[in-house]
């Protein structure tokens, strides 16, 4: 299969990853369910240095890819999303919810989104993980991202994720070499394993300027912790 060596190549990187940090792939999605383990705050980019998503600017064959995101890197409140492209509740946070965030709180400098992927749930899970890196090292993360999230209901085979290629405008050529080469699988693998460390179970889970939510979550809930985080920003 045209993408068997690029799973390959993921597969083993993420269980390298694992044993590295001591720990295990999560059993099923419990993140409605179960609170993850209290961790360090997730950091957003230093300010001054914005990702590659966020610039939107294509990278060289090769060159480390940043964490994808949204928003203004000095932006006083980071939220960063674990999230596996086969989980329905990050689709419907992703289709319902990110919206309204992005056109309130990203967009006039308060809030930044930042993306990590933790690919739990099996093989199509980091094909279509490894497939969107390979979308953000073309410039067009967030396209391929949210073409994605909306064919969840069909499986992420190869031709499916080169179709989707293809809708998104990418160099399909260059694409294919990036996933049969497993490029990016260490990208993957080390949101994987930073997910791990922070006790990280399941899907979606999103850390606000420390504080954790655990599963898909209103809109107002999602609010209060923002404004709230930017309260506290301000205040120092």
């Amino acid at each position: 299969m045209m993408l068997s060596l690029a799973l390959v190549a993921a597969v083993a990187v993420l269980a390298v990853f694992l044993l590295g940090s001591g720990g295990s792939a999560p059993e099923g999605d419990r993140a409605s369910q179960n609170q993850a383990e209290e961790g360090s705050p997730t950091p957003g980019t230093e300010e001054g240095q914005p990702s590659q998503a966020a610039s939107g600017e294509p990278v060289d064959e090769g060159e480390m890819l940043d964490h994808p995101a949204l928003g203004e890197a000095g932006a006083p409140v980071v939220m960063v999303e674990y999230s596996d492209y086969q989980c329905p509740f990050c689709g419907r946070f992703t289709r319902e919810v990110k919206p309204e965030l992005v056109e309130k709180y990203v967009e006039d400098g308060t809030l930044r989104m930042e993306w990590r992927d933790f690919p739990y749930q099996g093989q199509e899970s980091v094909n279509a993980a490894l497939a969107a890196r390979a979308a953000q090292a073309q410039g067009k993360f967030w396209e391929y991202h949210e073409l994605l999230f909306r064919s969840q209901s069909g499986v992420f085979s190869d031709e499916a994720l080169v179709a989707l290629a293809r809708e998104t405008g990418l160099d399909v050529e260059r694409f294919e070499d990036d996933l049969q080469g497993g490029r990016y699988a260490e990208a993957v693998g080390r949101d994987f394993q930073e997910g791990q460390e922070r006790g990280v179970s399941g899907t979606p889970t999103f850390v606000v300027n420390g504080q954790v939510l655990v599963g898909l979550q209103p809109l107002e809930t999602f609010e209060e912790v923002i404004k709230e985080a930017r309260r506290q920003a301000e205040a120092g």
